[in-house]
């Protein structure tokens, strides 16, 4: 045997089903993220939306020679992964480290540590933020926001937060 509902219950059911829909929270879309960007206070100075898949870069100026350096991480499967680094010299402190990821010219005389893949633990890391000299600069797609400008000679932490 098969309950059956009346016709004006029905009617009264629909839309109340549609307004609870209405007012209940959606959850976030599996594998939304966010980057952020913490003063060691705790107070939030950056916060980009940072979805699965999606990436960014780290960007400074190199303290000695004064060109730029890149590590690049992405959003992947709810961790951050440094991916690859760009380092245009072979100046101090900059050197492939063999064994992880494999180098390639940029072209340009630099070149590319690339398939780095190293899971960043916890989701997190701290830098110490330097001047605007070394100016420490967060790059998505064709963004770039200056950390040192923010935060210069602070304790920051980076961070891929996702939601609960």
């Amino acid at each position: 045997m098969r309950a059956t509902i009346p016709t004006a219950s029905r009617r009264t059911l629909v839309p109340a089903a549609l307004l609870l829909c209405l007012l209940l929270p959606l959850p976030a879309p599996a594998g939304e993220g966010f980057l952020e960007v913490h003063a060691d206070d705790g107070s939030l100075i950056v916060a980009l939306p940072m979805p699965e898949g999606e990436g960014w870069c780290l960007e400074w100026n190199h303290s000695v020679e004064g060109f730029a350096v890149l590590d690049c991480y992405r959003h992947r499967g709810g961790r951050m992964v440094l991916e690859r680094s760009h380092l245009p010299d072979f100046a101090a402190g900059l050197d492939h480290i063999p064994g992880r990821g494999r180098q390639v010219s940029d072209g340009e005389g630099g070149y590319w540590i690339e398939e780095i893949d190293e899971t960043v633990p916890g989701n997190a890391y701290r830098l110490r933020v330097g001047s605007l000299r070394v100016d420490h600069r967060l790059v998505v797609d064709d963004e770039r926001i200056s950390l040192s400008r923010l935060a210069a000679n602070r304790l920051v932490t980076l961070r891929l937060t996702l939601p609960d």
